[in-house]
């Protein structure tokens, strides 16, 4: 690949970038204090450490030694040490997944856009029928929603076509920065304004009693998916790096970053939540209908308002464009495409299958293509795209990929890439041989065990 990083600040800021989305600013925190404040953030660090370092560690190693796409970069280091050209496969995997989880994200992130757009030019509605009608609304009318899902998508794919320094580094450079100013001047405000006590006792009170395996298994899953580890785009990102840069560092710092923003997003949020009475488990509807109410209840509330869904926005477009380079990198390298050329096609054709998803919500809102069977029975094409995704394709490249660097590639690999004494290249092999594997497995496995 000829494209690198201008070193290593833009290398971290985009690597946050990818991991950083909306669950960041609304389901970490409520996850958090769902399950258990304190138990669920001990349990989500140690998850951090047993198994989704070491697995951003081996993405990175990966990337950068193998210089080339998910696909390419497997491919290419499995025929080096004498493995099977079909681990290039595990790579295609991610890329589609990636792709699969783009269309439907991508409508989510439409909504942050109309919010934002339909918020500064229509101002607040102060009435609970009349913000739920306004978000009823955005859902029931599939021109107006598919709009806004494609403008989302055209402008991640507008970055991606600029290339790695000139669209993708240049706009981490911007968005990055504007998130934590904004997440971090509202949490600021929020915990001196709004009810910062129960805030502090909704993320972090310790009880005992939700020390179980549930919790667990709740902080582990959260952890894998919110990091972004086991599609590919580590490895998609790595391969732009120079020789010069310290992967471990950068896989640290981004993993810190990543977890400091997703607490200071609690701080943005519940304290306003719990000032004003609302329920901290409300889902999407907490974001779209009963924070605007919120919002319309204090002073200078349009422009909080306007403030909080261009976060949401920013947080949903740089994870957006991970994902699309993600593609884009796999595209370029198997047919020859150019840049630009790989970005258009990428995005239209993940945002024309995102049609699905927006049809999901009206025109489609009573189709339920699994209906005969019991777990699946109410889910939509949106549902059903979020678990085979959530669920199972992510599960299983995660593991795979765990298997690949463990197993297949030599530590030497991983001790050179990433810097590592004997003794941290022992660790980092055990993990991946053994810790990850059995833990993506637990993670997988309990919700048919009823976990």
């Amino acid at each position: 690949m000829k494209d690198t990083w201008s070193g290593r600040a833009g290398f971290i800021l985009a690597t946050i970038g990818s991991a950083v989305g909306l669950g960041s600013i609304w389901k970490f925190p409520y996850e958090l204090g769902a399950n258990g404040g304190a138990a669920f953030l001990l349990f989500y660090v140690a998850g951090l450490v047993l198994a989704i370092a070491p697995l951003m560690f081996a993405e990175f190693a990966i990337g950068r030694r193998g210089g080339a796409d998910a696909a390419g970069s497997i491919q290419r280091l499995a025929a080096a040490h004498g493995a099977r050209a079909q681990w290039a496969w595990v790579g295609v995997l991610g890329v589609v997944t990636g792709a699969l989880i783009l269309s439907f994200y991508s409508v989510i992130g439409g909504w942050t856009v109309a919010y934002a757009v339909e918020t500064a030019l229509e101002g607040l509605a102060r009435e609970p029928g009349e913000v739920q009608a306004r978000y009823a609304a955005l859902l029931g009318d599939p021109l107006r929603m598919g709009a806004y899902h494609f403008l989302f998508m055209a402008l991640a794919a507008a970055v991606v076509l600029r290339g790695v320094r000139g669209g993708i580094e240049t706009s981490v450079h911007v968005l990055l920065p504007a998130l934590v100013v904004l997440v971090l001047g509202m949490a600021v405000y929020w915990s001196v304004n709004g009810d910062f006590a129960a805030t502090l006792r909704f993320l972090f009170k310790l009880d005992m009693s939700t020390f179980s395996a549930r919790v667990a298994l709740e902080a582990l899953g959260l952890g894998f998916f919110s990091i972004g580890v086991g599609m590919g785009m580590m490895i998609t990102y790595a391969a732009y790096a120079k020789p010069d840069i310290s992967l471990r560092a950068v896989a640290l710092w981004s993993l810190g970053g990543d977890t400091a923003i997703s607490l200071l997003a609690g701080f943005a949020v519940f304290p306003l939540v719990f000032a004003h009475g609302l329920d901290p488990a409300s889902g999407p509807g907490l974001v779209f209908v009963t924070l605007p109410l919120a919002f319309a209840d204090m002073p200078f509330g349009l422009m909080a308002a306007v403030a909080f869904f261009v976060l949401l926005f920013v947080a949903a477009l740089a994870s957006t464009i991970a994902m699309v380079e993600l593609i884009v990198a796999l595209i370029t390298r198997a047919f020859g495409w150019s840049r630009a050329r790989a970005a258009l096609v990428a995005a239209t054709a993940c945002a024309s299958g995102g049609l699905a998803s927006v049809f999901s919500f009206n025109l489609w809102s009573q189709w339920h293509p699994l209906a005969m069977l019991p777990a699946f029975a109410q889910a939509t094409v949106f549902d059903l795209l979020d678990y085979l995704t959530s669920n199972i394709l992510l599960p299983i490249g995660g593991l795979a990929l765990a298997l690949f660097a463990g197993w297949v590639l030599p530590a030497s690999l991983m001790a050179e890439e990433l810097s590592l004494g004997a003794r941290g290249t022992r660790a980092l092999r055990i993990a991946l041989r053994y810790v990850a594997p059995l833990l993506i497995s637990a993670v997988a496995i309990a919700p048919l065990a009823g976990y």
